[in-house]
Protein backbone atom coordinates (compact mmCIF):
# COMPACT_ATOMS: atom_id res chain seq x y z
CA UNK A 1 0.00 0.00 0.00
CA UNK A 2 1.02 3.64 -0.53
CA UNK A 3 -0.10 6.91 1.04
CA UNK A 4 -0.68 8.69 -2.28
CA UNK A 5 -4.43 9.09 -1.62
CA UNK A 6 -4.27 9.09 2.18
CA UNK A 7 -7.20 10.97 3.71
CA UNK A 8 -9.20 11.04 0.49
CA UNK A 9 -12.71 9.58 0.23
CA UNK A 10 -13.65 7.91 -3.06
CA UNK A 11 -16.97 6.69 -4.43
CA UNK A 12 -16.89 4.06 -7.16
CA UNK A 13 -20.18 3.12 -8.82
CA UNK A 14 -20.77 -0.36 -10.20
CA UNK A 15 -17.91 -1.55 -8.02
CA UNK A 16 -19.22 -4.98 -7.11
CA UNK A 17 -17.36 -6.68 -9.96
CA UNK A 18 -15.19 -6.13 -13.03
CA UNK A 19 -13.53 -2.77 -13.53
CA UNK A 20 -15.34 -1.16 -10.61
CA UNK A 21 -13.99 -3.79 -8.24
CA UNK A 22 -10.46 -3.30 -9.56
CA UNK A 23 -10.80 0.48 -9.26
CA UNK A 24 -12.02 0.25 -5.67
CA UNK A 25 -9.23 -2.10 -4.62
CA UNK A 26 -6.55 0.00 -6.33
CA UNK A 27 -7.80 3.25 -4.78
CA UNK A 28 -7.77 1.62 -1.36
CA UNK A 29 -4.28 0.28 -1.99
CA UNK A 30 -3.13 3.88 -2.35
CA UNK A 31 -4.73 4.94 0.92
CA UNK A 32 -8.20 6.17 -0.07
CA UNK A 33 -11.27 5.34 1.97
CA UNK A 34 -13.60 3.75 -0.56
CA UNK A 35 -17.36 3.64 -0.99
CA UNK A 36 -18.22 0.52 -2.99
CA UNK A 37 -21.52 1.23 -4.72
CA UNK A 38 -23.42 -1.48 -6.54
CA UNK A 39 -27.01 -2.60 -6.99
CA UNK A 40 -25.89 -6.09 -5.91
CA UNK A 41 -25.30 -5.52 -2.20
CA UNK A 42 -23.70 -8.92 -1.68
CA UNK A 43 -21.12 -8.24 -4.39
CA UNK A 44 -20.35 -4.81 -2.96
CA UNK A 45 -19.92 -6.26 0.52
CA UNK A 46 -17.53 -8.91 -0.82
CA UNK A 47 -15.32 -6.20 -2.34
CA UNK A 48 -15.35 -4.30 0.95
CA UNK A 49 -14.16 -7.43 2.73
CA UNK A 50 -11.32 -7.81 0.22
CA UNK A 51 -10.22 -4.25 0.88
CA UNK A 52 -10.41 -4.64 4.65
CA UNK A 53 -8.41 -7.87 4.57
CA UNK A 54 -5.64 -5.95 2.84
CA UNK A 55 -5.68 -3.27 5.53
CA UNK A 56 -7.82 -0.73 3.71
CA UNK A 57 -10.97 1.12 4.77
CA UNK A 58 -14.20 0.72 2.82
CA UNK A 59 -17.96 0.62 3.10
CA UNK A 60 -20.65 -0.82 0.82
CA UNK A 61 -23.58 1.41 -0.11
CA UNK A 62 -26.22 0.10 -2.49
CA UNK A 63 -28.17 2.22 -4.91
CA UNK A 64 -29.23 2.63 -8.52
CA UNK A 65 -27.41 5.39 -10.41
CA UNK A 66 -30.52 6.03 -12.51
CA UNK A 67 -32.36 7.17 -9.36
CA UNK A 68 -31.15 10.62 -8.31
CA UNK A 69 -32.71 10.33 -4.84
CA UNK A 70 -30.69 7.17 -4.28
CA UNK A 71 -27.44 8.93 -5.23
CA UNK A 72 -28.29 11.87 -2.97
CA UNK A 73 -28.86 9.44 -0.12
CA UNK A 74 -25.53 7.74 -0.83
CA UNK A 75 -23.70 11.08 -0.76
CA UNK A 76 -25.42 12.00 2.51
CA UNK A 77 -24.34 8.70 4.09
CA UNK A 78 -20.75 9.28 2.99
CA UNK A 79 -20.73 12.80 4.42
CA UNK A 80 -22.15 11.57 7.71
CA UNK A 81 -19.49 8.88 7.94
CA UNK A 82 -16.38 10.69 6.66
CA UNK A 83 -17.37 14.39 6.33
CA UNK A 84 -15.97 14.76 2.80
CA UNK A 85 -16.11 13.37 -0.74
CA UNK A 86 -12.95 13.79 -2.79
CA UNK A 87 -13.22 11.34 -5.67
CA UNK A 88 -16.12 10.12 -7.79
CA UNK A 89 -15.59 7.35 -10.32
CA UNK A 90 -18.59 6.95 -12.62
CA UNK A 91 -18.14 3.33 -13.60
CA UNK A 92 -21.62 1.74 -13.52
CA UNK A 93 -22.78 0.59 -16.94
CA UNK A 94 -24.74 -1.85 -19.06
CA UNK A 95 -24.72 -3.08 -22.66
CA UNK A 96 -27.69 -3.56 -24.98
CA UNK A 97 -25.88 -4.26 -28.26
CA UNK A 98 -27.76 -4.52 -31.57
CA UNK A 99 -27.48 -2.88 -34.94
CA UNK A 100 -29.42 0.38 -34.99
CA UNK A 101 -32.06 -1.00 -37.35
CA UNK A 102 -32.86 -3.78 -34.85
CA UNK A 103 -32.44 -1.77 -31.66
CA UNK A 104 -35.55 -0.74 -29.74
CA UNK A 105 -35.86 2.80 -28.45
CA UNK A 106 -36.14 1.34 -24.97
CA UNK A 107 -32.71 -0.29 -25.35
CA UNK A 108 -31.33 3.06 -26.50
CA UNK A 109 -32.88 4.99 -23.62
CA UNK A 110 -31.84 2.47 -20.99
CA UNK A 111 -28.17 2.64 -21.96
CA UNK A 112 -28.30 6.45 -22.04
CA UNK A 113 -30.02 6.49 -18.63
CA UNK A 114 -27.39 4.30 -16.95
CA UNK A 115 -24.23 5.70 -18.51
CA UNK A 116 -25.06 9.36 -19.10
CA UNK A 117 -27.84 10.25 -16.67
CA UNK A 118 -26.40 7.88 -14.05
CA UNK A 119 -23.16 9.86 -14.18
CA UNK A 120 -25.08 13.16 -14.08
CA UNK A 121 -27.00 12.02 -10.99
CA UNK A 122 -23.84 11.01 -9.17
CA UNK A 123 -22.00 14.22 -10.05
CA UNK A 124 -24.97 16.39 -9.07
CA UNK A 125 -25.12 14.59 -5.71
CA UNK A 126 -21.47 15.44 -4.88
CA UNK A 127 -20.82 18.66 -6.84
CA UNK A 128 -21.73 21.18 -4.14
CA UNK A 129 -19.72 19.26 -1.56
CA UNK A 130 -16.66 19.33 -3.80
CA UNK A 131 -17.15 23.05 -4.51
CA UNK A 132 -17.47 23.86 -0.81
CA UNK A 133 -14.32 21.94 0.12
CA UNK A 134 -12.56 23.33 -2.98
CA UNK A 135 -11.32 19.92 -3.97
CA UNK A 136 -12.73 17.21 -6.19
CA UNK A 137 -11.72 14.59 -8.72
CA UNK A 138 -14.33 13.18 -11.10
CA UNK A 139 -13.67 10.44 -13.64
CA UNK A 140 -16.12 9.51 -16.38
CA UNK A 141 -15.86 6.08 -17.98
CA UNK A 142 -15.90 6.71 -21.70
CA UNK A 143 -15.07 4.19 -24.42
CA UNK A 144 -13.45 3.72 -27.80
CA UNK A 145 -17.00 2.95 -28.97
CA UNK A 146 -17.86 6.59 -28.33
CA UNK A 147 -14.55 8.05 -29.45
CA UNK A 148 -14.21 5.98 -32.63
CA UNK A 149 -17.38 3.93 -33.09
CA UNK A 150 -18.17 0.21 -32.97
CA UNK A 151 -20.74 -1.71 -35.00
CA UNK A 152 -23.86 -2.54 -32.98
CA UNK A 153 -23.19 -0.01 -30.23
CA UNK A 154 -24.96 3.17 -31.32
CA UNK A 155 -26.61 3.56 -27.91
CA UNK A 156 -23.44 2.82 -25.96
CA UNK A 157 -21.29 4.96 -28.25
CA UNK A 158 -23.68 7.91 -28.01
CA UNK A 159 -23.70 7.73 -24.22
CA UNK A 160 -19.94 7.39 -23.97
CA UNK A 161 -19.22 10.36 -26.25
CA UNK A 162 -21.80 12.40 -24.35
CA UNK A 163 -19.69 11.86 -21.24
CA UNK A 164 -16.72 13.44 -23.01
CA UNK A 165 -18.82 16.54 -23.67
CA UNK A 166 -19.93 16.57 -20.04
CA UNK A 167 -16.30 16.37 -18.94
CA UNK A 168 -15.26 19.26 -21.18
CA UNK A 169 -17.72 21.71 -19.63
CA UNK A 170 -17.58 20.51 -16.01
CA UNK A 171 -13.78 20.77 -16.06
CA UNK A 172 -14.13 24.44 -17.02
CA UNK A 173 -16.84 25.12 -14.44
CA UNK A 174 -15.02 23.29 -11.66
CA UNK A 175 -11.53 24.65 -12.26
CA UNK A 176 -11.67 27.58 -9.83
CA UNK A 177 -13.03 25.29 -7.12
CA UNK A 178 -10.21 22.79 -7.40
CA UNK A 179 -12.41 20.22 -9.18
CA UNK A 180 -10.66 18.29 -11.95
CA UNK A 181 -12.70 16.21 -14.36
CA UNK A 182 -11.31 13.54 -16.68
CA UNK A 183 -12.32 10.54 -18.77
CA UNK A 184 -10.98 6.99 -18.79
CA UNK A 185 -11.55 4.70 -21.77
CA UNK A 186 -10.74 1.16 -20.57
CA UNK A 187 -10.10 -1.99 -22.54
CA UNK A 188 -10.66 -4.89 -20.20
CA UNK A 189 -12.20 -8.32 -19.86
CA UNK A 190 -15.38 -7.91 -17.82
CA UNK A 191 -18.93 -9.26 -17.83
CA UNK A 192 -19.77 -6.44 -20.26
CA UNK A 193 -17.17 -7.58 -22.82
CA UNK A 194 -17.98 -11.28 -22.79
CA UNK A 195 -18.99 -12.17 -26.35
CA UNK A 196 -17.60 -8.87 -27.64
CA UNK A 197 -13.88 -9.72 -27.50
CA UNK A 198 -12.23 -13.01 -28.46
CA UNK A 199 -11.24 -15.44 -25.68
CA UNK A 200 -7.55 -14.79 -26.39
CA UNK A 201 -8.04 -11.04 -26.12
CA UNK A 202 -10.04 -11.42 -22.91
CA UNK A 203 -7.24 -13.45 -21.37
CA UNK A 204 -4.78 -10.61 -21.97
CA UNK A 205 -6.95 -7.75 -20.75
CA UNK A 206 -7.23 -7.84 -16.98
CA UNK A 207 -9.26 -5.02 -15.38
CA UNK A 208 -6.39 -4.69 -12.90
CA UNK A 209 -4.21 -3.33 -15.71
CA UNK A 210 -6.59 -0.37 -16.20
CA UNK A 211 -6.93 0.89 -12.63
CA UNK A 212 -3.43 2.43 -12.32
CA UNK A 213 -4.49 4.92 -15.01
CA UNK A 214 -7.50 5.79 -12.88
CA UNK A 215 -5.28 6.55 -9.88
CA UNK A 216 -3.25 8.95 -12.04
CA UNK A 217 -6.46 10.90 -12.76
CA UNK A 218 -7.51 11.44 -9.13
CA UNK A 219 -4.41 12.50 -7.19
CA UNK A 220 -3.15 15.94 -6.20
CA UNK A 221 -1.26 16.31 -9.49
CA UNK A 222 -4.09 14.99 -11.66
CA UNK A 223 -4.69 16.67 -15.02
CA UNK A 224 -8.08 17.99 -16.05
CA UNK A 225 -9.98 17.56 -19.34
CA UNK A 226 -7.81 14.54 -20.11
CA UNK A 227 -9.01 11.41 -21.93
CA UNK A 228 -6.84 8.43 -21.04
CA UNK A 229 -7.14 5.09 -22.83
CA UNK A 230 -5.81 2.10 -20.94
CA UNK A 231 -5.68 -1.66 -21.41
CA UNK A 232 -3.29 -4.58 -21.32
CA UNK A 233 -0.59 -2.50 -19.64
CA UNK A 234 -0.67 0.31 -22.22
CA UNK A 235 -1.84 3.90 -21.74
CA UNK A 236 -2.66 6.46 -24.43
CA UNK A 237 -4.34 9.85 -24.61
CA UNK A 238 -7.13 10.91 -26.96
CA UNK A 239 -8.00 14.47 -28.01
CA UNK A 240 -10.88 16.17 -29.79
CA UNK A 241 -8.95 18.17 -32.37
CA UNK A 242 -9.66 20.83 -35.02
CA UNK A 243 -7.84 21.11 -38.34
CA UNK A 244 -6.51 24.42 -39.67
CA UNK A 245 -9.18 24.24 -42.38
CA UNK A 246 -9.77 26.81 -45.11
CA UNK A 247 -11.56 30.15 -45.53
CA UNK A 248 -14.05 30.31 -48.39
CA UNK A 249 -16.27 33.27 -47.56
CA UNK A 250 -20.02 33.30 -48.16
CA UNK A 251 -20.32 33.32 -51.93
CA UNK A 252 -22.90 31.45 -53.98
CA UNK A 253 -20.31 28.79 -54.74
CA UNK A 254 -19.44 28.12 -51.06
CA UNK A 255 -20.96 24.64 -51.00
CA UNK A 256 -19.16 23.60 -54.17
CA UNK A 257 -15.87 25.01 -52.86
CA UNK A 258 -16.18 22.94 -49.69
CA UNK A 259 -16.99 19.88 -51.76
CA UNK A 260 -14.01 20.42 -54.07
CA UNK A 261 -11.57 21.22 -51.27
CA UNK A 262 -12.65 18.64 -48.69
CA UNK A 263 -9.18 17.12 -48.62
CA UNK A 264 -7.76 20.52 -47.54
CA UNK A 265 -10.48 20.92 -44.91
CA UNK A 266 -9.62 17.53 -43.43
CA UNK A 267 -5.82 17.87 -43.65
CA UNK A 268 -4.59 17.12 -40.13
CA UNK A 269 -1.24 18.87 -40.40
CA UNK A 270 -1.09 21.57 -37.73
CA UNK A 271 -4.38 20.55 -36.10
CA UNK A 272 -5.10 22.01 -32.66
CA UNK A 273 -7.04 21.18 -29.49
CA UNK A 274 -9.26 24.20 -28.68
CA UNK A 275 -9.20 25.25 -25.03
CA UNK A 276 -12.94 26.04 -25.15
CA UNK A 277 -15.79 26.02 -27.64
CA UNK A 278 -15.39 29.78 -28.00
CA UNK A 279 -11.87 29.24 -29.32
CA UNK A 280 -13.32 27.54 -32.41
CA UNK A 281 -15.43 30.63 -33.04
CA UNK A 282 -12.46 32.94 -32.48
CA UNK A 283 -10.34 30.89 -34.86
CA UNK A 284 -12.94 31.03 -37.62
CA UNK A 285 -13.56 34.76 -37.23
CA UNK A 286 -9.81 35.43 -37.24
CA UNK A 287 -9.49 33.69 -40.60
CA UNK A 288 -12.21 36.01 -41.86
CA UNK A 289 -10.34 39.04 -40.53
CA UNK A 290 -12.48 39.70 -37.44
CA UNK A 291 -11.88 39.58 -33.69
CA UNK A 292 -14.26 38.33 -31.01
CA UNK A 293 -14.14 39.18 -27.31
CA UNK A 294 -14.99 36.34 -24.94
CA UNK A 295 -18.09 36.71 -22.76
CA UNK A 296 -17.25 38.67 -19.63
CA UNK A 297 -14.12 40.19 -21.13
CA UNK A 298 -13.48 43.86 -20.36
Amino acid sequence: MTNYLQGRVAIVTGAGSGLGRSHAIELARHGARVVVNDMAQASASAVVEEIRRDGGEAVAIGGDVTAYDSMQDMAAQVMERWQRIDILVNNAGILRDKSFSKMSLEDFRQVMDVHLMGSVHCIKAVWETMRAQRHGRIVMTTSSSGLYGNFGQSNYGAAKMALVGLMQTLALEGEKYGIRVNCLAPTAATAMTQGVLTPDSLARLSPDAVSPALVALVGEDAPTRCILLAGGGSVESANVTMTRGIFIGEGDDAAMQIRARMQEVRDRQGEVVPATGFEQCQFELAKAGYEMALPGAA
